[in-house]
C-alpha cells in the first residue's frame, strides 16, 4: 500500500516540476543519513585567536621580537600545545620548543604563559585577548622558546639525588624495605618532573642562580634526607648549610604557585631549615 502511494506521488510530480518541489518529496521519503546528506548545513563560524610568541634564532643578528600568529579554535585542541604544534606544522616551521610527552609527565615543554610559568600541554587555551608565550624567564636562551637547562641539571646533580648507603642492604640483591609510614614521607616530593618551573619563578633564584641550589634542587635534597633507607642524612645536610645554597630562600612560595604538580618546594627547604643546627636560621636568612 505505501509502495502504491509512494508511485502516484512521483506520478503526480511532473518531469517539468521545480527542482525544490521534486527534493521535498525525495526528503519526506529518504532515511535519515540520506536526508542529512541532502539538508545544506550552515558552516560553523571561525573563533579565531591570536599568540604573541617569543621569537630569537642565534643565526639572526636581530632582536629578540614577538611574533603574532592567528589560529581558529574550532581547528585545535585545548591546550595551549596543541596550538605551538599547529603553528608550527601549518604556518611556520622554524618555530622552536621543546615537547615530549603530553601528559604533564616528562617536563619538557615548561614556558611561561601570560606571565605564569607552566606546562603548554597541562595549560588550556584562554578564550579573549591574546596569549602572550615566552620562555622560562631569567634562563639563556638557545632559540625561540627553548632555554639553557645546563645549570640548572648540574644543581640537582650536586645534590646527589640517589640513595646512598654505608651498610649493605640485609639481603643482597634485594629492595631495601620500609614501612608505609616512611614512605608516605616523600609524598609531595617524588611526583616532582623538573621542569623548572618553580625555581624559574623564584626572585632569589634569578638574583643568584649560580649560588643558589633553588627551589626543585632543595626539595629533591629533602627527599633523600627524611628518606628512611638513606644512611647519609647528615652529609647531606652539611653540604647544603650554606649561605647561599639555602639561606637565599626567603618564602616567597612562588615556586608553589608555579608547580603544575601542585607540589610546595618552599614548605620542603622550611623542613631542611628546620633540621639544621640551632643558630645558623638566625645567622644565615638575611
Amino acid at each position: 500500500m505505501a509502495t502504491g502511494m509512494l508511485r502516484r506521488a512521483f506520478t503526480g510530480i511532473s518531469s517539468s516540476s521545480s527542482p525544490a518541489a521534486r527534493r521535498v518529496l525525495l526528503r519526506a521519503f529518504a532515511s535519515e543519513p540520506q536526508t542529512d546528506a541532502s539538508t545544506p548545513k550552515a558552516r560553523e563560524a571561525s573563533k579565531l585567536k591570536t599568540f604573541s610568541i617569543y621569537r630569537w634564532s642565534p643565526d639572526s643578528p636581530s632582536k629578540p621580537e614577538l611574533k603574532e600568529y592567528e589560529i581558529d579554535l574550532k581547528d585545535c585542541g585545548p591546550m595551549v600545545l596543541d596550538a605551538l604544534i599547529k603553528i608550527k606544522n601549518e604556518m611556520d616551521p622554524s618555530l622552536t620548543f621543546r615537547r615530549s610527552c603530553r601528559e604533564g609527565i616528562c617536563g619538557s615543554c615548561a614556558m611561561n604563559i601570560d606571565g605564569c610559568n607552566g606546562l603548554a600541554c597541562l595549560t588550556k587555551i584562554e578564550s579573549g585577548s591574546a596569549t602572550t608565550i615566552t620562555p622560562l624567564p631569567h634562563m639563556y636562551v638557545i632559540k625561540d622558546l627553548v632555554v639553557d637547562m645546563t645549570n640548572f641539571y648540574n644543581q640537582y646533580k650536586s645534590i646527589e639525588p640517589w640513595l646512598k648507603r654505608k651498610n649493605p642492604a640485609e639481603e643482597p640483591g634485594k629492595e631495601i624495605l620500609q614501612t608505609k609510614k616512611d614512605r608516605a614521607k616523600l609524598d609531595g616530593m617524588y611526583e616532582c618532573i623538573l621542569c623548572a618551573c618553580c625555581s624559574t619563578s623564584c626572585p632569589s633564584y634569578w638574583w643568584n642562580p649560580e649560588a643558589y641550589l633553588g627551589p626543585a634542587a632543595l626539595l629533591h635534597a629533602n627527599r633523600w634526607i627524611v628518606d628512611s633507607r638513606d644512611e647519609y642524612t647528615k652529609e647531606r645536610l652539611d653540604a647544603i648549610n650554606d649561605e647561599y645554597k639555602l639561606y637565599r630562600c626567603h618564602t616567597i612560595l612562588n615556586c608553589a604557585r608555579a608547580c603544575p604538580k601542585g607540589l610546595n618546594p618552599g614548605k620542603q627547604i622550611q623542613h631542611i631549615k628546620q633540621l639544621q643546627p640551632a643558630g645558623n636560621s638566625d645567622s644565615l636568612s638575611v
